[in-house]
Formats: structure tokens, sequence, C-alpha cells
């Protein structure tokens, strides 16, 4: 039932958003290196990887450059006009081909490249290969604050992502896929939507029954 929800919605979006993506992909064109979508390699169900499709945000050489894999705020390697289609989650549109192709969920884990997926302890990832990952879920929605956090940190960017953000979203996604539904689903689509007009927004902890309280050392640096 997931998978043919996943595949009506996905079709219907792309068929609607068209219109509104052409603008887009004509100033990626004419701005930037001119290039309009990123791929990079995730891991998907079952451990298989596939190639993520996003609008072009940053410079194309950027996973080999400056902090790697990992985004900060007010990072260099991002163009203008690629800060306002990520600030607005318009640069993550393109991945209802993905949905589309069977490779993602519209709601499920935020699916990881292979280097920060290594970070889960097996056990962990064994939890995570049984989901298909999703244009949206539980990660994203608490990690919507993810720059601050390395902005603030004391430690370097792979050292927080490692020790302080990936134990996190482990248990995040764990509590996902012991209370995965339908309902669940639906509650996770409308509070994507709403941190992003209220970024500050603690609902996700009371709409959500059981949702793990973040720990103090993250509170602490956002």
């Amino acid at each position: 039932m997931k998978r043919k929800i996943d595949f009506i919605v996905s079709c219907l979006a792309i068929l609607v958003l068209i219109p509104f993506m052409i603008p887009i992909i004509i100033i990626l064109k004419l701005t930037g290196e001119h290039y309009i979508f990123y791929s990079q390699p995730r891991m998907g169900r079952n451990g298989t990887q596939f190639k993520i499709i996003k609008f072009s945000t940053m410079l194309k050489n950027s996973p080999n450059i400056g902090t790697g894999e990992i985004s900060l705020k007010k990072d260099p390697r991002v163009f203008p006009f690629g800060r306002f289609l990520r600030k607005t989650k318009i640069n993550e549109i393109p991945q209802l081909l993905n949905v589309l192709k069977g490779e993602m969920s519209i709601v499920g884990p935020r699916p990881l490249t292979p280097t920060h997926f290594s970070y889960y302890t097996l056990e962990q990832q064994a939890v995570i290969k049984q989901l298909t990952p999703g244009l949206t879920g539980v990660g994203a929605i608490i990690f919507r604050e993810e720059k601050e956090i390395f902005a603030n940190s004391k430690l370097d960017h792979e050292q927080t992502y490692r020790q302080m953000l990936s134990p996190y979203k482990a248990t995040l996604e764990g509590w996902y896929s012991k209370n995965k539904s339908m309902w669940v689903d639906f509650k996770l689509i409308f509070l994507t939507i709403w941190v992003i007009i209220f970024t500050k927004s603690q609902l996700p902890y009371k709409i959500l029954r059981g949702l793990p309280e973040k720990p103090m050392e993250l509170e602490s640096l956002i």
C-alpha cells in the first residue's frame, strides 16, 4: 500500500511541479557552474546503493574540498541561488524521481552516504536497512538545525557528526522503525512543512508519542 501511494503521489507531484521547476532549471543553467542536477551515492533498502538526485546548489567538486560531505552554515561552496533552494528545501524536489523509481519513499529515514552510514553500529544498520529511505522523515525534521550544531561544536565537523549527531539519528530512525504507520507518515509530512515555516518549533516532540528526547549535549548547541 505504501509503495502504491508513493508511486501515485510522486507521479502527481512531478506533473504539478513541472511548470514550477522550469524557471529553476533555467536559472541553474545560467548561474553557478551551469549544471542542473547533482547526484551522489546513498545507502538504500537492504544496504543497496543508489544515486540520489537533487538540484545543484554547490560546486560540483564539493565532496572533495572544504568540509567534504558535510555542509555548514554559510558554506562558501554553496551558490547564492543554491542557498535559497536549500533553505526552502526546493533542492530536494528531484528526489521525487527516486521515489518514482522505488529507490525512496515519501517518508522514511533520510538516506546517508556510505561513509556516514558506516558510523552506525551493525545493529543500527540492520534496523535501517529494513526501511526504504525517505524524502522526509523524523531525522530530517529533528535535525533541521544541523548546521547550527556544526557551527557551535568545539569538535571538528566529522567528530561532531560521528560522536554527537549519528547516535541520536540512529535512535530516531529506530523509533520510526518501531512506530511506522500511515498515520505516523501523515504526521511527519505535516511536521516537515511546519518546521520549514516555524524552524524553532518543538511541536514534533508534542505530537510524536515516545519520541526520544534530544541529548543535552546537542540541545546546548542549538
